[in-house]
């Protein structure tokens, strides 16, 4: 059975252990990065996730060894601190970094990469019978925004999700387990990530449930006229109440109590209209 209770939107905190991320890059050491997560369950989260390497646009590869080192301190203290059970992800592309989480806390793993850089990370999901988010991005986080190009995005992301669904479930991966995540911002151009966002239900009809990841991201600047990724909260909760109202069940944010209320309004707001 899955630790995800998907009867209401979960919100999933952000908590990136790097130098160099585009939003919050070197902002947490071992002991406040465990503060920051603790406070982000106050604030709501249902999810913390965990991640040791950038994926921003032009970021520069990290080894597991370092990965390993920025996240597993944090996991093992993080642990102690959580009640049992509480969802806590590792984002990372590496089976060994996500083996070494898992042995430290871990119980999710959030792969950007749907399995395709590192295959036995979809082994290791099903061995463990952990959660397992699949996610579309087009290149590589060095190249992605390197003039990305689709005939039609809505329908390439969802032929290329389905096919990780496959690959997943081949590696023995069970059904409920899946999330899906679009993968907004990663290999998009403004005009992709709205097309996206303006047709999730189409993504949802994979029969999967989604994730969300448009946080802080630079496409909602370009409208908003504005270039600071953390003045980015109200565009976030905005493209979060859309998501609830198109069936999403995950969102992955930064602003967890703000993007807490954004879900919460649109949920209700949503089960009455199925009451009408």
């Amino acid at each position: 059975m899955s630790i995800l209770d998907f009867s209401h939107p979960l919100i999933m905190g952000i908590l990136n252990l790097t130098p160099d991320s585009f939003s919050d890059g070197g902002s947490y050491d071992p002991a406040s990065a465990v503060t920051r997560a603790m406070e982000m369950v106050e604030e709501g989260a249902d999810i913390i996730d965990i991640g040791g390497e950038s994926t921003r646009p032009e970021a520069m590869r990290v080894s597991a060894a370092e990965q390993k080192s920025r996240v597993l301190d944090t996991l093992r203290s993080l642990r102690d601190s959580l009640p049992d059970g509480f969802p806590v992800s590792i984002d990372t592309t590496s089976s060994d970094v996500a083996r070494h989480a898992l042995d430290c806390g871990a119980n999710m793993i959030n792969d950007i990469s749907a399995g395709r850089e590192d295959p036995e990370i979809l082994a290791l999901a099903a061995s463990a019978g952990i959660p397992l988010v699949l996610m579309h991005m087009q290149g590589t986080p060095e190249t992605m925004q390197h003039a990305p190009a689709y005939r039609d995005v809505v329908a390439e992301v969802k032929s290329f999700l389905h096919t990780r669904v496959e690959a997943a479930l081949m590696a023995g991966v069970k059904p409920e387990a899946l999330l899906l995540d679009p993968g907004i911002g990663f290999g998009k151009l403004k005009r992709h990530n709205l097309q996206l966002l303006a047709d999730l239900q189409q993504i949802s009809e994979l029969g999967y449930p989604l994730l969300l990841g448009a946080s802080r991201k630079r496409f909602m600047g370009s409208i908003c006229n504005q270039a600071q990724p953390k003045a980015l909260m109200p565009a976030t909760c905005a493209t979060t109440a859309l998501g609830v109202m198109a069936g999403v069940k995950v969102f992955r944010v930064h602003d967890v109590w703000q993007n807490r209320q954004a879900a919460d309004v649109a949920w209700a707001i949503r089960n009455e209209k199925k009451c009408l």
